[in-house]
């Protein structure tokens, strides 16, 4: 591999043929995982996982992951760390990064997380900012060629804000050769600019005032909360504005028959989604959910030794 750092701050810092090697490689890891076959290629490496934003299933799948993988892993909350007010992103990055193989950042901005890898001598990761999620959309993708083969091709429907996870989802779209159909209420639409640097075309996006009409002929139709973590001052607004936005059976009895249901969780029953949506036959959210573990071992595993062939 080439001596070259390589970080992973958003979705298109791979390419389609790099994405194909990790689809394969976190299918061949899951299997190990499933058949308790040890697979320990990052023996002795460590991880730095930084914490601004709190999570569940970004800490559990990164520590467990890292841990299945022979590596340890260091832990280190807003209290810790204190990117950037403690003392300056660049010092963090050049001390951390002199000490750990590896760091991943659940923040804000995200000029946090570049600035940081700009000066790390080891790759970063973005496990969450306020712009993109890429791990989840990673996950997601390997669910969905899961349990219906290629999404090249395919309709992806976001319903709901134009948030991280819309970003993150265009990106994909051009890449990976897929249509993302997208309505947001007034106000909350999705930024190509931020996502692209330009303008879409109709090949990977189409935005939609109707959010019944965006899961029309979809394989899958997606949401996320209502109110990210960082607006919770918007909560009583958000509500009102998106109550039209709730995925629920109508919306999904106008996508493809066998299209599937998505969120990157936590849901609120109710909100952005139906409990009989989420809790249905078309919803694959524990296999999402669960899949970020074997997505972010092959990413990691990637990032630090380039591909692998056992």
């Amino acid at each position: 591999m080439s001596t070259a750092i390589r970080h992973y701050l958003q979705f298109t810092d791979l390419s389609a043929d790099e994405y194909a090697y990790l689809l394969q490689r976190a299918a061949l890891l899951k299997q190990k995982f499933k058949t308790y076959e040890k697979h320990q290629t990052l023996s002795d490496r460590t991880l730095a996982m930084i914490f601004e934003k709190a999570s569940t299933r970004t800490r559990v799948s990164f520590e467990t992951g890292m841990y299945q993988l022979g590596g340890y892993v260091v832990h280190l909350t807003t209290g810790d760390s204190q990117l950037g007010r403690s003392e300056p992103i660049e010092d963090s990055a050049r001390v951390i990064s002199r000490m750990v193989d590896l760091v991943m950042i659940r923040t804000f901005e995200q000029s946090k997380i570049e600035a940081f890898a700009r000066h790390s001598r080891v790759p970063v990761i973005n496990g969450l900012t306020n712009e993109f999620h890429p791990c989840q959309i990673l996950a997601d993708i390997f669910t969905f060629i899961e349990h219906r083969g290629p999404i090249q091709g395919k309709t992806v429907a976001w319903i709901g804000d134009g948030n991280n996870m819309a970003n993150s989802w265009l990106q994909a779209a051009k890449l990976l050769g897929f249509t993302l159909h997208v309505s947001t209420p007034k106000g909350y639409e999705l930024d190509e600019m931020l996502a692209l640097g330009e303008r879409a075309d109709a090949r990977h996006l189409r935005v939609f005032d109707s959010p019944l009409q965006a899961c029309q002929g979809a394989h899958l139709v997606t949401t996320d909360v209502w109110t990210s973590m960082g607006y919770e001052e918007e909560n009583a607004k958000r509500l009102q504005a998106f109550a039209d936005w709730k995925v629920d059976a109508t919306m999904m009895a106008a996508a493809q028959p066998d299209a599937l249901f998505m969120h990157c969780l936590p849901a609120h029953r109710g909100e952005e989604v139906d409990a009989d949506v989420i809790d249905g036959p078309q919803s694959v959210v524990w296999d999402e959910a669960e899949n970020r573990m074997h997505v972010q071992k092959a990413l990691m595993e990637y990032l630090l030794m380039g591909k692998q062939t056992a």
